[in-house]
């Protein structure tokens, strides 16, 4: 199974992305893994998130799914689960199969026994509790806090980096969620390693990153097929 991946949406996360998917791969027994990764523009996507242009995120995104599309890839991810604001746009659009990070988490949090999450992301992710798409687990935000932890979570992404300011208004965002009744926090955005690897917040947390990367390394070990994710 050849993977294509967009990256780039951002740097950080695509990195993260490349290290956790080659070794989950590694670890389930793939020789060599067929990976072609494209380079995405973050601040477009930024601009057109916060807009909420979708059709117009799904064109910018149609020429690099075309690129790896001509490649060979069997299918694309999105190294972003803020970029899956334009999911369905860009599933109408796509020649590949496009296999979405948000999908597989209601069934994760499930099998896990969680039923409450708190999130942390971008503000459209917190906002729409995960784009809507979570059937069976309830989520929670800090609603007004959305606009500047977006934020916090935006000027991170870009720069790649995370302070120690940034990294406590995060740690401290998810202790009150879990105070609030929070099984565990959801780090639904891909650069939030940034802020919580390394750290020990006292709480249960879940990185949304490694459950798409799991499904990723699955289907690059053969062990799914896309058509039991469709």
């Amino acid at each position: 199974m050849h993977i294509g991946l967009i990256g780039g949406i951002g740097v950080a996360a695509t990195v993260v992305y490349y290290q956790r998917l080659t070794a989950a791969a590694a670890a389930r027994g793939v020789a060599r893994l067929e990976l072609t990764i494209v380079h995405g523009e973050i601040q477009e996507l930024i601009r057109n998130n916060l807009a909420d242009r979708r059709e117009q995120q799904a064109q910018t995104f149609l020429p690099l799914v075309t690129r790896l599309n001509d490649a060979g890839c069997d299918c694309i991810a999105l190294s972003s689960l803020g970029a899956h604001f334009c999911l369905d746009e860009l599933v109408a659009l796509s020649p590949l199969p496009i296999v979405s990070a948000v999908a597989p988490l209601d069934a994760y949090f499930v099998e896990q026994g969680i039923k409450r999450i708190g999130l942390l992301g971008t503000r459209v992710v917190m906002r729409t509790r995960l784009y809507g798409q979570l059937a069976r687990t309830r989520a929670i935000a800090l609603d007004d806090e959305i606009e500047i932890l977006g934020q916090t979570y935006q000027d991170v992404a870009v720069a790649g980096t995370c302070s120690n300011e940034q990294r406590e208004r995060f740690l401290d965002a998810g202790r009150r969620m879990i105070a609030a009744g929070a099984d565990a926090i959801v780090l639904a955005g891909t650069d939030l390693n940034l802020a919580f690897d390394g750290q020990s917040p006292g709480y249960p947390v879940i990185d949304a990153l490694d459950v798409h990367v799991a499904l990723l390394a699955d289907l690059a070990a053969g062990r799914k097929i896309l058509g039991d994710i469709s």
